[in-house]
């Protein structure tokens, strides 16, 4: 069957890699979640899609350049105008905390491929293992040397190749990088390459996937996985498709 991941959480609908749109994911029919991170001034894993603050949060300047206690100063659902109480940038370990009540995956995409945050990669994993989540958790990104480490520290986690440009053997990026799957944007990942990655024992999760007719298509098409910002979407199609 094919998974339903939230991207940011709920993010059509909720406040973006936030907890309340974590948690709203299992009530909308998610079947895990795609979540961003960064490291803060003291070396916090903390979950943010941007190198700053200013687009998602009501303050301004790079994540990298405050502590944890002055980021959950901010308000991480400014933008939705007070319905939300106490919406802060949460941890990774608040989230895998959270991860311990239910059996949703959790995808760790990694923001180091613009800003080079030394130590993430050995941070995540130790992490990982402390709550041993590493059945549970596809660590992705854009920089595939990252992924590349990933696998050769922890072999045991999977890990996924990002990529938005066309390819027509995307399973090679896999096998360049030793990556169980890749995530590439929906827009330029077609049918037949669906089928052929998955042959090779790839798993196909295109990203961002907001329109049903794309939606059911990918459904029909059998990929592994869709990271939607609207879950609820999904997993009524999903339902309806497989009646």
């Amino acid at each position: 069957m094919v998974a339903i991941i939230g991207h940011r959480g709920a993010a059509g609908t909720f406040p973006e890699n936030t907890m309340v749109s974590f948690i709203a994911c299992e009530k909308l029919g998610a079947d895990g979640i795609e979540l961003d991170v960064q490291l803060s001034k003291d070396g916090e894993i903390v979950v943010i899609h941007d190198e700053t603050i200013n687009r998602t949060t009501n303050g301004k300047g790079y994540v990298k350049d405050y502590t944890l206690s002055e980021l959950k100063q901010f308000d991480a659902s400014y933008k939705f105008k007070g319905q939300f109480d106490n919406c802060t940038i949460p941890t990774l370990r608040e989230v895998f905390e959270w991860a311990q009540g239910n059996n949703f995956s959790v995808n760790v995409e990694l923001k180091n491929d613009k800003l080079e945050y030394h130590g993430l990669e050995e941070r995540v994993i130790n992490l990982i293992r402390s709550f041993e989540m590493e059945n549970r958790v596809v660590l992705s990104s854009f920089n595939h040397k990252s992924m590349l480490k990933f696998t050769l520290m922890a072999p045991d986690i999977e890990t996924a190749v990002l990529y938005n440009k066309r390819n027509k053997e995307p399973w090679k990026i896999a096998e360049d990088y030793k990556a169980r799957a890749i995530h590439p944007n929906y827009r330029i990942i077609t049918d037949d390459l669906i089928e052929k990655t998955l042959k090779y024992n790839v798993a196909v999760r295109p990203y961002t996937v907001n329109d049903a007719k794309i939606m059911k298509r990918l459904i029909d098409a059998k990929c592994s996985a869709i990271i939607t910002d609207y879950p609820e979407m999904a997993f009524q199609l999903r339902g309806e498709i497989l009646k």
